[in-house]
């Protein structure tokens, strides 16, 4: 099962790395041939298998053995994980500031934004308003 905490910090994973990371957020669980299938074969199955040893040694990746396979799955949820790569995404290109990347996501995509998510979005603002204020000082 993966770990739910938002302690999850992943040292820069390679482009390969996170292909392969993003099969198994997608799979949940898979073997190393279904990883390489997902892939679309782009490289050697050997490859994939090096990548998921690799992914495991660094913590990423745990596997469990059924009969002659190791299942392959991610040690921590996608949304930890999403949480983490946003939050060094933000530190990096806009200096920390959520608005700054809020405002850079509108200004690129604004237009894109259907009416229902620009109001999901109000209502996560307010959300985060009201939970900031109820907090004690």
């Amino acid at each position: 099962m993966p770990k739910k905490n938002a302690d999850f910090e992943d040292p820069s994973l390679s482009r390969r790395e996170r292909e392969v990371m993003e099969v198994l957020f997608r799979k949940e669980n898979a073997t190393a041939r279904d990883v390489w299938s997902a892939l679309g074969e782009s490289r050697t199955y050997s490859t994939v298998r090096k990548q998921l040893s690799i992914l495991e040694e660094k913590g990423h990746v745990t596997h469990r053995v059924e009969g002659a396979t190791f299942l392959y799955s991610p040690r921590v949820e996608r949304e930890v994980a999403a949480t983490s790569a946003l939050s060094r995404l933000v530190d990096t290109f806009f200096q920390g500031s959520v608005a700054g990347a809020v405002s850079s996501l509108l200004g690129d995509t604004g237009e894109k934004i259907s009416s229902e998510e620009l109001e999901r979005i109000s209502r996560m603002i307010e959300d985060a308003r009201r939970n900031r204020e109820e907090e004690p000082s």
